[in-house]
């Protein structure tokens, strides 16, 4: 680019990853042996890296490139943009590399698509005055169409329709030069971010005519209120004073952004469009200009369209150049996540919060896409996929939740640094790790403190897969794996009673049963620190201790009555859905039985698990061999299994939360195929953290016990409040 490079490059990233396995126990006596092995295995896993830095550093750049990513093989590097013509030489005389030159615009929409498609909160609106500046949008599932206006020295004006798809429809010579080569002439300052810092300073009514300086008021019969700039500069022709560098530059800014505003706003609507991304130099996440064309789109369409940017608006050029050389192995074919561990996180420019932060060029510094095994989607039973959100608090908009819930992560720090480094105990560095670990999550968490936009939009589940994230960058991939085990194991040996208790009640008094137990297993979570701190002092505390702690009927939420005559009235469902929580005593006493029942039922049942780790979350792994011990046991499983009545499935997950529009494509068909018609989802970090208020085109359950004190406070209830809400969609 003009002022900064971006560099893409793709490496592989070994990781370590726990893998359990079931013990052949042929002829053994296994009363006092454990479940299943656990060991930890070397994977290794596709990673995007994207960096940015000043082209004063361009030979460090070389360098960096020569001596980490050019190999013998290696022949030729993708390049575009301006700096593609202007270092060509450098680079190929410094590589030893061709440089192949790809369209500056091809590229720009290359890597829109991408980001568009792979970063949940990848887009923000802009509004100044609010306590957090990025809005965050929800990524609709059909990107297309949009447009795209890019601000650089002129303005192109593209639509988007597909994937390779765009025409460019219009444009301006008025961009971001106009504005630089201008102010430079006004104000005699040549440096871009200079003129910008004068225009955050200036008042620009000093120099604009406004409305009201002709009419002395508003101008009613065209509604046009009295602060409307009439003409820009209006006032310079009549004034003998000089004006001030400050105001000048604030008025040329308005003018500039104002003329993009309609010109963008007109082509929106000649094209039926409502989405406009802005991008180019002369937004680069610069506050005082995405507020000025904030303002113009929002006053020129009335308000009916919403100005858009992207928080890694810098990178598309780089990202779309690497996808144009990646085509062979097509990066489009998998889905990717961002990695919150390697990645710098959105920037505020505002010089009062991040005083160090002015001096560097750009609103990001590094970012890492980590590819998943398996391509995610949407749930099929969402009922708008475009209006979901997962999240039920968004902790950037709420200050007093953000205090609280950053303290909550920050106290139970040492602990989980503790748990790792006591998971690997025949591990040398395993106290070094767990301790850089700790660094590492602990300067997230400042960061987020001053900037909580800087990966989207702040809430609890993003916090918690931040904290995945580290753990697995200092390879701690599962720090509950033994505790898992060991528990899993305990539960199992008490399955059989608990199923003959619940045979021996009559119908009504087992369907309650069945549920109280479903919600005293959701108890068992080592990531709650009120059950934690129990379960490390009383080893003997089982499912009939937590059965006492559950709150009395009626609970904080209780649709139960409406449940039970669903079921006594109702015929039986086809495919019920389930989205399992903790492994022990949560999946196998409580929510295996109920899978039991439903069975029973003539239901058939997918019990969906997470792929990877997270806290004491059962995994899908797991679920298999516990699923395999309990068919041992029980017939009604064992029948259910063999006849396909009963299906294991993975979530595509690796969080102690959820999110229904990011999937494993195999759990949607699954969920199609079965015409899956109830949807039952338990666990606080499922169903209250996230999910809460999500609506299903079919009917669902929504389980969980609240155990944490401050949350239980705020909906009005107390630890061990119970959530039991059942939802039926309006026809």
């Amino acid at each position: 680019g003009g002022s900064l490079t971006k560099l893409a490059y793709y490496s592989t990233v070994q990781h370590k990853v726990a893998r359990v396995r079931s013990f052949d126990h042929s002829g053994k006596d296994i009363e006092n042996e454990p479940l299943y092995e656990i060991s930890v295995q070397e994977e290794i896993t596709a990673r995007l890296h994207f960096i940015k830095f000043e082209n004063t550093y361009i030979e460090t750049c070389l360098d960096f490139i020569k001596d980490h990513l050019v190999n013998t093989e290696t022949k030729v590097i993708k390049a575009t943009g301006g700096g593609a013509y202007k270092f060509k030489d450098l680079i190929e005389k410094k590589l030893g590399l061709k440089v192949d030159k790809e369209d500056v615009m091809t590229c720009l929409i290359k890597g829109c698509n991408f980001v568009l498609r792979n970063i949940p909160h990848e887009v923000f609106a802009y509004q100044k005055d609010s306590d957090t500046e990025f809005r965050f949008q929800t990524n609709h599932p059909n990107i297309f169409p949009y447009l795209l206006v890019n601000i650089g020295s002129g303005v192109s004006i593209v639509k988007v329709e597909t994937e390779d798809k765009f025409e460019w429809i219009g444009g301006s010579s008025i961009g971001g030069g106009t504005f630089w080569g201008l102010g430079a002439l006004l104000t005699k300052t040549k440096k871009f971010d200079e003129l910008l810092q004068l225009a955050s300073k200036g008042q620009h009514t000093n120099v604009d005519m406004l409305v009201k300086d002709v009419y002395g008021g508003a101008y009613q019969t065209l509604g046009l209120s009295g602060n409307l700039i009439a003409s820009s500069f209006g006032k310079s022709t009549t004034a003998d004073k000089e004006f001030s560098k400050e105001d000048m530059a604030k008025s040329l800014l308005h003018m500039i952004s104002n003329d993009i505003g309609q010109l963008a706003c007109l082509y929106a609507k000649l094209h039926n469009l409502d989405k406009i991304y802005f991008g180019g130099f002369f937004i680069r996440g610069h506050p005082v200009t995405m507020r000025t064309i904030t303002y113009s789109i929002n006053f020129f369409s009335k308000g009916e369209v919403q100005a858009l940017f992207l928080r890694h608006e810098g990178y598309l050029g780089a990202i779309g150049a690497f996808l144009k050389g990646a085509e062979q192995d097509n990066p489009n074919q998998y889905s990717w996540g961002e990695n919150y561990a390697g990645s710098s996180g959105l920037m505020s420019t505002s010089p009062d919060i991040y005083p160090m932060q002015r001096t560097r060029s750009g609103t990001f510094d590094m970012l890492e896409m980590d590819r998943l095994e398996r391509p995610l989607v949407n749930l099929p039973l969402l009922k708008d996929p475009s209006t979901y959100i997962p999240d039920t608090v968004d902790l950037t908009d709420d200050a007093m939740a953000r205090k609280y819930w950053l303290t909550c992560f920050e106290e139970a720090l040492d602990g989980v640094a503790k748990r790792a480094a006591a998971s690997q105990p025949d591990s040398v560095d395993a106290l070094e790790r767990a301790e850089k670990f700790r660094q590492k999550y602990w300067n997230k968490l400042q960061t987020l403190r001053q900037q909580p936009f800087a990966y989207g939009t702040l809430t609890v589940r993003s916090l918690l897969d931040t904290r995945e994230h580290c753990l697995n960058e200092f390879n701690f991939p599962d720090p509950y794996s033994k505790v898992k085990q060991k528990e899993n194991g305990i539960a199992l040996k008490c399955f059989q009673s608990v199923i003959e208790s619940l045979d021996s009640l009559g119908w009504e008094e087992r369907q309650f049963a069945l549920v109280k137990g479903l919600l005293a297993g959701n108890v068992f979570d080592w990531g709650a620190k009120a059950v934690s701190d129990v379960l490390e002092s009383e080893p003997q505390f089982g499912f009939e201790e937590a059965k006492s702690k559950l709150q009395e009927r009626p609970w904080l939420e209780d649709s139960y009555s409406q449940w039970l005559e669903r079921l006594k009235e109702g015929p039986p469902h086809k495919c019920a859905l389930i989205f399992a929580d903790n492994s022990g005593i949560d999946i196998i006493l409580g929510v295996f039985p109920f899978v039991r029942e439903l069975l029973s039922r003539g239901t058939e049942v997918i019990l969906a698990c997470n792929s990877g780790p997270a806290l004491n979350d059962v995994t899908y792994s797991e679920s298999l061999i516990v699923t395999e011990r309990i068919a041992a046991m029980d017939p009604v499983i064992q029948s259910a299994l063999r006849e396909e009545k009963l299906l294991l499935v993975q979530t595509g997950s690796s969080s102690p939360c959820l999110d229904l529009s990011r999937l494993d494509q195999g759990l949607a068909a699954l969920v199609r195929e079965r015409q899956t018609d109830l949807v039952i989802i338990e666990g606080m970090g499922r169903a209250i953290h996230t999910n809460y208020y999500a609506a299903l085109k079919c009917e669902s359950l929504k389980l969980a016990v609240i155990k944490n004190s401050w949350l239980a406070d705020r909906l009005g209830g107390k630890i061990f409040s119970v959530i039991f809400k059942y939802e039926v969609p309006c026809k």
